[in-house]
Order: C-alpha cells, then sequence, then structure tokens
C-alpha cells in the first residue's frame, strides 16, 4: 500500500467512527431531541479543540454474536480539549451505538481518560 492509499484508508475509518451506530441511529437521537456524544462534548468545550482518543477501538466480545456487531470506539467516545481556554478530559456515552452500554473496553477508555487527567491535574467531565 501506498502512504497515499493508506491516509485514504485511516480518513475512511475516522469518517465512518465520527458516524458511531450509523446515520439511522443519528436520526433517531434528532428526532427524539437528543445530540449525539460528539455533538454533547462539542457544545462544552471550546470550538477547535477537542481531541478524541481511541476513536477507532473496538470491543473484544464475542458472546451473543457480538464479534458481529463491531463499531469504531465502541459506544464511548473520550478525549480532551479545553473550556475557556483552561484544559479538560471529557467521556460521554453514545448512545447510537449498543445503546450506550458499558463494555470491557469502554472502562479502558474511561480509566485511560481519568489516569491523564490526574497526572496533568486537569479535571474530567462525563
Amino acid at each position: 500500500m501506498t502512504r497515499e492509499e493508506i491516509y485514504s484508508r485511516f480518513e475512511e475509518l475516522d469518517k465512518r467512527a465520527s458516524l458511531g451506530g450509523g446515520v439511522d441511529k443519528i436520526e433517531k437521537q434528532h428526532a427524539q431531541g437528543k445530540m449525539t456524544a460528539r455533538e454533547r462534548i462539542g457544545m462544552l468545550l471550546d470550538k477547535g479543540t477537542f481531541n478524541e482518543l481511541d476513536k477507532l477501538v473496538n470491543h473484544r466480545c464475542t458472546n451473543f454474536g457480538m464479534e458481529k456487531k463491531q463499531i469504531a470506539g465502541d459506544g464511548m467516545v473520550t478525549g480532551y480539549g479545553k473550556i475557556d481556554g483552561r484544559p479538560v478530559f471529557v467521556y460521554a456515552y453514545d448512545f447510537t451505538a449498543h445503546g450506550g452500554s458499558l463494555s470491557e473496553t469502554n472502562a479502558a477508555k474511561i480509566v485511560k481518560v481519568q489516569q491523564l487527567a490526574l497526572k496533568t491535574g486537569a479535571p474530567v467531565i462525563a
């Protein structure tokens, strides 16, 4: 694979991950008067400061047919940004993916954000 092909593939994966559980699930959230996790984080943080962590991570569960239900990010949006110029870490359940349920992967993402916040002295907002 060329560098351009790798970059193009990454952009495709990133775009798909940004849709969480898919366009239909996003539309369902909006129809109920709700915002998605990324929209809520976008409203909270200073514009353009959000850096998402582990956006492409998937769960590793094979019970109940879950190996066929892989959604990048696995229903948890985590990252860091700024509020009024001050650094903060954030996480939010993405109800478009697996109904916002908690998985081993989600828990690991939350712990990672908490550890980074502790290390840097920044608050965590969930």
